[in-house]
């Protein structure tokens, strides 16, 4: 539609390719576009291209072809890129082979000159536009071009005038130069004016060098080939790869690009190998698979296809394990941090290998979608890793402690025992690896009972921990219903401890239960749920707001733990957020999430999303906002629930935590927020909390006044990084440590202190050397 207006007006319309994971995209667009039968006509057709990004030649090449097989001519305005920084974050942050930009900037010089020798020599059907406020640049591309026809320069309004005055007065035929002016409200552009600013104020930019008097103009003007050839290496050493973001510490977990056809394409052909095939999950006690009566297990986006088989632990089960995991116990603790730490990492790479097995067992089985499934497996393996390092440092042998003279004392730690590692099913494979591999690091044998909706993926998980070197008797996998196994588990006298993920119900129950104990005090680790809420005020980028906001409360089905359930909007925003809020939801791809265009997959299962129904039904009575999106006639046949956005007045309506894609909105006055965040608290849980403000003093007072155990301050509130931000709840959501941190390994062990008189053998050999 906008094509055809520009075409219309005979305007020209350009097409920006911001994002490296889009670009495919964008390119696709821009293809359809001059295809276009209606648009043949139109020469106002364009597109920039960012030459910071390693593809930017590649692509000019295929527009001149397309330009010469569609019989069109397309401006092209190229630059040298604007989002740099995001880029390298973005990479990191999705664990990709190599970044998608340059790092460094006489690369990205360079690049950009290739890149104008390439359009300049498709001047008959590429009009260039070389958008630049270096002189060097412009030196350059005046010196390819040869002549003067066919392309032009382009500044920024308010930048650039004095530069392209003396170019014109150095050259006799100077090309036009067209000024970019950008244009809109304060609230829309004042980022983007400082994200100018930054660029041009940095210490590497040609406008900041050129006006520094200590600067010699023989340095400003170097040539960028030299450059380039002088530097060893030619990545900037100073920004890591993705792989080697956490240095000594541990390798990071490999992603994939997704936005990448080839790579989508090799990745579906390699899970179709595995979604076809029906797999069956049984106790394994002592390395050995149990029998029994298999029960179905089926696929929640259509309930009428089996996915595999479970046969569940029975009281013989948990007995045989128990008794194998005590006596297995002793000889793995007295292994040395570094052995564990070895195994753990083995496990880690054959999770790596199995990626595409276990994304079709997550989205078979738990209905994530391709994206939350290769999340999930990427922070299995960061869990495996970081724990492993966390054994080398603390359980490599004795620490030292200091005293006096003539006597030793050592501080040991050693696992507690055996301990009942119960997993939910909403992270089937992640939170029961992690669980896992906290407890094994630190010396404990464990019993794992995974929850009963997702056993496929933990039987695949144990049997790998197994080929990796964990020792049958250390590890047994006991599926089974909650209710029955769970019981089982928690009572049984050889139990030393338990963790736990799952609803803060439960998690008193089985507390309850370990008090009522005869014996010892045991521990319980929880991480339970909370009541989500989020807070915008009025000097937030909503643009930013409506991301964020979609993907901590819908992606996912949310259902996540730290999922939000309560958005607090300022009232002077609130109908603007909730009006691009709605919008963003009316664009979600609900359906089959083994298809990567789906944004929402299935609810869990049937009394789930039935609970959601109640929920919706009830508070949407009093609602004074609702909006529900339409579900495809598709989702039919899969326990699928509309995301719904409902409008109360209070969080105290609400009775419970909707696990699933369904937000609470809440306007409030500005001199409301102490209140409101107040009323926030009372509720009792403390998991997550987001805060999307421009004002930093407000933000750093809310974080720190909130008992609550994780803080996200303008980003989303979900998908939390090992390592990175330790993840765990205060009060009602849970006891801590906080997983994938450093202080998680510590609540699985007991400490030991030796202390040993030295001079007990005669005297003070150490004492007399010191002084001799």
């Amino acid at each position: 539609m906008l094509a055809r207006s520009a075409a219309g007006y005979d305007m020209g319309m350009t097409i920006d390719t911001e994002e490296a994971d889009r670009l495919d995209l964008t390119l696709d667009l821009f293809e359809r576009l001059a295809r276009d039968p209606g648009l043949q006509d139109w020469q106002g057709l364009g597109i920039a291209v960012q030459a910071y990004g390693k593809r930017a030649k590649p692509v000019l090449e295929w527009l001149a072809a397309l330009a010469r097989e569609t019989g069109r001519r397309f401006m092209v305005r190229l630059v040298k890129g604007a989002y740099w920084d995001a880029e390298i974050k973005h990479a990191q942050q999705q664990g990709l082979e190599d970044f998608p930009v340059f790092t460094r900037k006489a690369s990205t010089d360079l690049s950009y000159l290739v890149c104008a020798e390439t359009l300049l020599a498709h001047r008959d059907r590429l009009y260039s536009q070389f958008a630049t406020h270096n002189a060097h640049t412009i030196a350059a591309v005046m010196d390819i071009a040869g002549d003067f026809r066919g392309f032009e320069f382009q500044r920024l309004h308010g930048m650039g005038e004095l530069l392209y005055k003396v170019a014109r007065d150095f050259y006799d035929d100077f090309p036009r130069v067209r000024v970019y002016a950008p244009v809109g409200g304060h609230e829309d552009l004042l980022a983007y004016l400082v994200r100018r600013l930054l660029e041009n104020g940095a210490n590497a930019s040609f406008v900041n060098r050129v006006m520094d008097a200590q600067v010699p103009a023989r340095e400003v003007v170097r040539d960028p080939v030299r450059i380039v050839e002088d530097s060893v290496p030619v990545s900037h050493p100073a920004i890591l790869l993705p792989v080697d973001m956490f240095q000594q510490e541990r390798r990071n977990s490999r992603g994939l690009d997704l936005t990448s056809p080839v790579v989508v394409g090799d990745l579906v052909r390699e899970m179709a190998g595995y979604q076809t095939a029906s797999c069956e999950a049984r106790p394994i006690v002592a390395g050995r698979e149990a029998a029994g009566v298999p029960v179905m297990v089926r696929n929640p986006a259509n309930t009428d296809r089996i996915v595999g088989k479970v046969i569940n632990a029975t009281q013989d089960d948990v007995n045989q394990a128990a008794d194998q995991a005590g006596h297995a116990q002793r000889e793995w603790d007295e292994c040395s941090g570094e052995v564990r730490a070895a195994v753990l990492e083995r496990v880690a790479d054959l999770l790596e290998e199995n990626r595409a097995k276990l994304m079709a067992l997550l989205t078979a089985e738990a209905g994530k979608s391709l994206p939350d499934g290769l999340a999930e497996v990427r922070e299995a393996v960061d869990f495996c890793r970081y724990y492993a390092g966390q054994a080398r440092r603390h359980f490599a042998g004795a620490t030292l402690l200091p005293g006096p003279t003539g006597e030793k004392n050592e501080l040991e730690l050693h696992g507690r025992g055996v301990f009942v590692c119960i997993s939910p099913w909403n992270f089937p494979l992640a939170i029961f690896t992690g669980q896992v591999a906290g407890a094994l690091a630190a010396g404990n044998s464990v019993l794992a009972k995974p929850a009963e909706q997702t056993p496929l993926v933990a039987f695949e998980t144990v049997r790998l921990m197994h080929q990796a070197g964990v020792p049958a008797g250390v590890l047994h996998l006991l599926p089974g219903d909650g209710d029955v196994v769970g019981p089982m588990l928690t009572a049984h006298p050889l139990v030393s401890g338990v963790v736990f993920t799952g609803s803060t119900a439960t998690a008193k129950r089985i507390h309850r239960a370990l008090a009522d104990r005869p014996g010892p005090i045991l521990p319980l680790i929880a991480e339970t749920g909370g009541q989500n809420v989020m807070f915008v005020d009025s000097t937030a980028l909503l643009e930013q707001v409506t991301d964020d906001v979609i993907q901590s409360a819908f992606l996912s089905a949310g259902q996540r733990c730290s999922a939000l359930r309560v958005l607090y909007l300022q009232e002077e925003i609130a109908d603007k957020a909730i009006e691009m809020i709605c919008g963003a939801m009316d664009a979600l791809t609900v359906r089959d999430p083994a298809k990567l265009s789906t944004d929402v997959g299935p609810i869990i299962d049937e009394p789930a999303r039935r609970m959601l129904d109640d929920h919706c039904r009830k508070i949407g009575k009093e609602a004074w906002v609702s909006h529900r999106i339409s579900l495809p006639d598709s989702c039919r046949g899969g326990t699928f629930f509309a995301p719904t956005l409902i409008g109360i007045r209070s969080i105290r309506e609400l009775e419970q935590e909707a696990f699933g894609p369904v937000l609470h909105v809440i306007r409030y006055r500005a001199s409301e927020l102490d209140r409101m965040i107040a009323e926030a608290q009372s509720t009792g849980y403390g998991l997550t909390l987001g805060l999307h403000s421009r004002i930093e003093e407000r933000a750093e007072a809310i974080a720190r006044g909130s008992p609550v155990g994780n803080i996200y301050v303008n980003r989303n509130m979900v998908g939390a990084v090992v390592g990175v931000q330790p993840f765990g709840g205060q009060r009602l959501s849970g006891t801590g440590p906080k997983a994938g941190g450093p202080h998680y390994l510590f609540a699985f062990c007991t400490e030991k202190t030796v202390s040993t008189n030295t001079m007990a053998s005669g005297g003070n050999a150490e004492l007399l050397r010191k002084i001799t």
